[in-house]
């Protein structure tokens, strides 16, 4: 017998995302997720693992509630964890109460994960506190979209309409007429101040301020779409000085992060931080050298024999130190060997494993590295680099130059990550996304080569990292917006809001 566990995904920000929910979803054999969840969420689960979308949007399911708890029982009975991801929390309106009686009653252990609610998350990042001192002291939620076969509301409208201070009505839009009208009719007042917060917490967040008269009105003439929460009460007018999400630098901008998958989460952290919308489509992954690691692995038997070790990516460090491993040696082995790297994020790996590195260029490139050198390294010195596979000569060519004796290895291999073809030349072909950041050049010729060409990138604005991205750029004809410089992650997102200003 498997185990099922009812987790709330929280109201779309992954940041929101409770510990106890990833735990879960590392367990999984199986995820049943719904439309809700934030797709990066799903990149908990085990790559591996079966994922089944039963996703409802209005009058549109893609599995009815019953065959929902048929599912978790079948996938249960079959031996499997399964992870049952809802939007929002499961017992707010989620229907996570059904399905655990489901389960309960076949016998099926069950752990409910509560989660973030939009209810009282989107009004939040809308700046709108659902209780506030002088204003509000109560606050009720309220389903905005019955049950449509139950002949009467077993909304009492007469009780609710003046009980509380803040009302939260959630998947209330379509039925948006029908709640005004309820509240009016029962007591609260015309003007009392109103919002509807669409896709709370994510940065395509839309927010409309309206009155309970005019927001059926005004929800028709904007257009606004579900899901959206409608809050009611005078703690919306907070949000004209409390409004902190939909005011950042970068708030609805559309950032594609090009880093490989593993590397990708740190820039995007960063961009949300300032409110971006960010498509996380990788063009690059790290593989194995070609020699599987025979270069490098002899070189490790001998460790000992080099002077200076050389970093140029936080992966060789990674690689360099795994293989190390491997033969049953540590950073020990190191204790008379110098150790140079090109950046700050190459040297914050490498303090990972207890080494503070010896030489760190001012200007995080391969001629920078060279000029802090100079001077430092004799003829008599063996250098080891380690580096990706395919790498720019100038390094080890300028280092001969000086007389001294340089090995290079590969520790890894980029090579173009070809599942998200489809889904970028979509995105860029609609003009979905506004700016492209590139972190390497191997990022600039695997996404030129996974969209089929240059073209698509003439009608965006691109990012660069340093001086050598932006002319690997350059030689595909393309001249780029925004180059770093301080070449380093935050140097990159230090360079794109400054030309946001």
């Amino acid at each position: 017998m498997g185990i099922v566990y009812l987790v709330g995904a929280g109201p779309g920000d992954v940041g929101l995302l409770t510990l106890n929910a990833v735990e879960a979803l590392k367990k999984a054999d199986v995820l049943v997720y719904d439309r809700l969840a934030e797709e990066r969420i799903l990149d908990y689960a085990p790559k591996e693992a079966e994922r089944i979308y039963v996703g409802k949007a209005s009058s549109n399911h893609a599995m009815k509630q019953e065959d929902i708890n048929s599912l978790l029982v079948k996938k249960a009975k079959e031996g499997k964890t399964v992870v049952r991801l809802k939007g929002g929390d499961p017992f707010v309106f989620g229907r996570g109460g059904e399905e655990a009686l489901t389960l309960k009653e076949e016998n099926i252990p069950f752990v409910i994960v509560p989660g973030v609610t939009s209810a009282i998350a989107a009004a939040a990042y809308a700046g709108i506190p659902v209780t506030h001192r002088g204003v509000a002291t109560s606050f009720a939620v309220v389903t905005g979209h019955e049950d449509p076969s139950k002949e009467e509301s077993s909304i009492r409208w007469r009780n609710i309409a003046t009980a509380t201070d803040t009302l939260v009505f959630l998947m209330g839009v379509e039925n948006l007429p029908k709640i005004t009208k309820k509240l009016m009719e029962n007591g609260r007042d015309k003007d009392t101040p109103a919002a509807l917060v669409r896709w709370g917490t994510r940065a395509n967040q839309e927010v409309l301020v309206t009155t309970v008269e005019n927001a059926a009105n005004d929800v028709e003439r904007t257009g606004l779409k579900p899901p959206a929460v409608f809050v009611v009460g005078n703690v919306v007018k907070l949000r004209e000085q409390l409004a902190w999400f939909d005011s950042s630098p970068l708030f609805g901008k559309r950032v594609l992060v090009t880093r490989a998958r593993s590397q990708a989460s740190a820039l995007t952290k960063l961009l949300e931080e300032h409110g971006a919308n960010v498509t996380e489509a990788p063009t690059i992954k790290i593989t194995p050298p070609s020699d599987d690691y025979n270069a490098l692995d002899t070189a490790l038997r001998s460790v000992e024999k080099y002077s200076w070790l050389i970093f140029t990516s936080a992966n060789g460090v990674n690689e360099f130190f795994k293989r190390l491993r491997r033969q049953n040696k540590d950073s020990r082995a190191l204790g008379n060997i110098k150790v140079a790297v090109i950046g700050k994020a190459t040297a914050a790996e490498l303090l990972n494993y207890g080494i503070t590195a010896d030489v760190m260029p001012k200007e995080f490139r391969a001629e920078g590295l060279i000029d802090a050198l100079k001077g430092r390294i004799t003829a008599s010195d063996n250098i080891l680099i380690v580096r990706a596979e395919e790498a720019r000569k100038i390094l080890p060519e300028s280092l001969k130059n000086m007389d001294v004796n340089v090995e290079v290895v590969p520790a890894y291999k980029t090579v173009t990550e070809t599942e998200n073809a489809e889904n970028l030349r979509k995105k860029l072909s609609n003009k979905e996304i506004d700016i492209v950041t590139f972190t390497s050049s191997s990022t600039v010729t695997n996404l030129i080569k996974l969209i089929g060409g240059a073209d698509l990138l003439k009608n965006v604005k691109t990012a660069c990292i340093g001086p050598v991205t932006a002319e690997t750029l350059k030689k595909e004809g393309i001249a780029p917006d925004v180059v770093a410089k301080e070449y380093t992650i935050e140097g990159l997102v230090k360079a794109i809001l400054n030309d946001m200003k």
